[in-house]
């Protein structure tokens, strides 16, 4: 959902390829020199969150954008990919194996507790412990000693992980299992959020009245299915300190609803227009429109923990599913230039992409597609369900693709929508799919490695269809072990291209912000993330 330790080179690839792509969202205007009301609050249009607000158990967006607003990490990304140090004064690593973490002095959380090196590394062994079963327990997997308290069966040998120590306050020391060459970037994931002590003492009151160290805190009760509140936290000590006065996160079930108040100046950002305006919405919003890729794809994915998915010629049929969608097409007609056809799973402005990487079997080939999924004995009854969130707006591409594979294979494909994200990521997570599923991805830091990794790993914590391949965790650790980013990404490329001789999903398409705002904010900026940068806002008098 969701790092040679030199991040200087790898963020100014980063950079280049953001710099590169970007092509909208400047917030300038005809207003840029309108008064602003620092202590103003703007909404910000969004989904109910799957589970409790508790960083290494939120992997989805609907949490994933509040916990963002609430906390910060050793590191994070500037609006033009730099890496960067936030909670940290230095992280440093000579052999990508040994860290050493200092931190800045003087922050604290929404509580007024001090924020230390115990905060992360608590936070951190707790997160990691198989008998909290939190969603994001694999982002510790690299640590020395997480066998030990996320053992494969059983309960934890330990209630820590050796390879973390607490120097003082202020500073702490990492040591992994085996190199990692994009360590310090993956520690921008929400799940390396620090903790305050009072978490411990009350984990499920802390899911619904979080208390973090970022630059918002809560500002009353969650109310469920309706809003989140937040507001700025005055003692916040990071460089990017808020220009308003706070967020108000609005759930929706339905994104033409919140499109409506976007131009009715009922909701102040949307951060992704329905698929059914994006031929009208640059009208409707003129100058307040938006229009640049991110790091973002969406697949069909199987779930191969079910026997008639997980027969190893099924591979064949999902393969032959892919040839028979006419993606071009698809994206420029039904989707309206609002998605990129996807020649693999990794998008074109994320580090490490390669062209082709899906080869023959993303290419439209209706011939091709009969005899594969022929030569794999079908699709289980023939049929294809395709389960989708209703909420967001997903008709469109998911009754072309099946009328395409209906056309072209003769397979009964049918959409399954399901009222809300909640309800569709609970049963994914559950491992209730007995079909195929949509399955979206935005980037937790732009690099190959996370487009494969932590959805394709054995065990990865967004590892939905539940796929296994030794062969490709062997190419993935030798990845992880590089001594250069450049030839890290080289063999997560490899990965990529061998997992189009599997499929465990279907590549669709690279995903573009279609967002927009209101008559009552500027200054609203988005990032590769998809996300509005948040503090930047500015609300109008």
């Amino acid at each position: 959902m969701r790092g040679a330790k030199s991040a200087v080179w790898l963020a100014g690839a980063i950079a280049v390829a953001l710099t590169a792509t970007a092509c909208g969202g400047s917030g300038s205007g005809s207003d840029d020199n309108a008064a602003v009301d620092p202590n103003g609050t703007y909404t910000y249009y969004n989904t109910e969150p799957q589970n409790p607000l508790i960083p290494a158990n939120t992997n989805e967006t609907g949490g994933g954008y509040i916990i963002k607003n609430l906390f910060r990490g050793l590191v994070d990304f500037d609006e033009k990919g730099k890496l960067r140090n936030m909670a940290a004064e230095s992280v440093e690593s000579t052999d990508n194996v040994h860290f050493t973490v200092k931190l800045k002095q003087g922050w604290t959380f929404h509580n007024g507790e001090p924020m230390t090196a115990s905060s992360f590394v608590d936070a951190w062994n707790w997160g990691a412990n198989v008998k909290n079963a939190q969603l994001n327990s694999s982002w510790f997997a690299d640590i020395k000693g997480y066998d030990e308290v996320h053992p494969e069966k059983g309960d934890p040998k330990a209630d820590t992980m050796s390879g973390l120590k607490v120097v003082n306050d202020n500073e702490f020391t990492i040591e992994l299992a085996h190199p990692v060459s994009v360590f310090k970037e993956r520690l921008f994931y929400d799940a390396f959020f620090p903790l305050p002590k009072a978490f411990y003492k009350d984990p499920k009151g802390f899911g619904e009245h979080p208390i973090g160290n970022g630059p918002y805190q809560q500002d009353g009760d969650w109310q469920h299915k309706v809003e989140f509140k937040t507001k700025r936290f005055d003692n916040y000590k990071g460089e990017d300190k808020p220009k308003n006065g706070g967020v108000v996160f609005k759930f929706y079930n339905k994104d033409d609803a919140a499109y409506n108040d976007l131009v009715s100046d009922k909701l102040d950002i949307m951060f992704q227009v329905p698929t059914a305006v994006m031929s009208q919405y640059k009208n409707d919003l003129g100058e307040r429109a938006v229009d640049q890729m991110y790091g973002g794809n969406t697949n069909i994915a199987f779930p191969l923990y079910q026997e008639e998915w997980a027969k190893p010629e099924k591979a064949k049929v999902r393969q032959g599913l892919s040839m028979a969608i006419d993606r071009e097409t698809i994206a420029k007609t039904a989707l309206k230039g609002s998605k990129d056809a996807a020649d693999g799973w990794t998008p074109k402005v994320v580090e490490g992409y390669q062209p082709n990487s899906c080869g023959e079997f993303c290419k439209f080939n209706p011939t091709k597609a009969k005899e594969l999924i022929k030569e794999g004995g079908g699709v289980p009854g023939n049929k294809l369900t395709v389960t989708y969130n209703a909420d967001g707006g997903h008709k469109e591409w998911v009754d072309a693709i099946c009328n395409d594979i209906r056309q072209n294979t003769g397979v009964e494909c049918v959409g399954d929508p399901k009222p809300t994200f909640q309800q569709v990521r609970a049963d994914i997570t559950d491992k209730k799919m007995t079909s195929a599923f949509r399955m979206a991805w935005v980037q937790d830091f732009p690099n190959i490695s996370n487009f494969i990794s932590e959805q394709y790993r054995t065990g990865a914590g967004a590892n939905d269809m539940s796929f296994s391949n030794k062969d490709l965790d062997d190419l993935m650790k030798k990845a992880d072990e590089a001594k250069s980013i450049e030839d890290s990404n080289k063999l997560y490329h490899e990965v990529e291209t061998k997992l189009a001789e599997q499929m465990p999903s279907i590549p669709l398409f690279f995903d573009h912000t279609k967002a927009g705002y209101s008559k009552k904010v500027k200054n609203v900026k988005f990032d590769t993330f998809r996300q509005a940068i948040w503090t930047e806002v500015e609300v109008k008098k």
